[in-house]
């Protein structure tokens, strides 16, 4: 909490730079509006935050991320994984579970699996469900297709 530069990676690593630079005390500013003198901020701005928070541990065995950019815009959402990728082989988790119904989220993923209620029902590369044309080829044509 007190190393300056780990901080300070964390907050670049999940791209929240902007917010911290936004806010009236910087790191210091008390968040949530409940708090005395507390600063509110965007669900979007809340889901940086704490994924920098998530990021604090270097070369952590596991990292679970449930919905992390759910509040983001597309632009945004790729820039982090992006970054994400970038410095997966040196300095980030050795596994990363990634929760996401977006499927352009998880298109990257070295493995993905695919969940219909609690069932798995598939698993393989995004090439390889792809060529399966299964449920993850049609839920994820489906979902390209509207941004056509």
């Amino acid at each position: 909490m007190h190393d300056e530069p780990a901080v300070a990676g964390a907050i670049a690593r999940a791209g929240a730079d902007d917010v911290v630079a936004g806010l009236t005390s910087g790191l210091d500013t008390q968040l949530g509006p409940t708090w005395p003198g507390g600063v509110e901020v965007s669900f979007g701005q809340w889901q940086k935050l704490a994924l920098a928070r998530g990021f604090m541990r270097k070369n952590p065995l596991l990292l679970v991320l449930d919905e992390p950019t759910a509040a983001l815009d597309a632009a945004t959402e790729h820039a982090l994984f992006e970054r994400y990728a970038a410095a997966a082989p040196g300095n980030t988790a050795q596994i990363t579970i990634l929760v996401s119904h977006r499927f352009s989220t998880v298109r990257m993923a070295n493995l993905i699996a695919v969940l219909d209620g609690a069932k798995l029902v598939e698993v393989g590369t995004y090439h390889e469900l792809m060529a399966r044309r299964g449920q993850y080829s049609e839920l994820y044509l489906m979902q390209a297709a509207a941004y056509r």
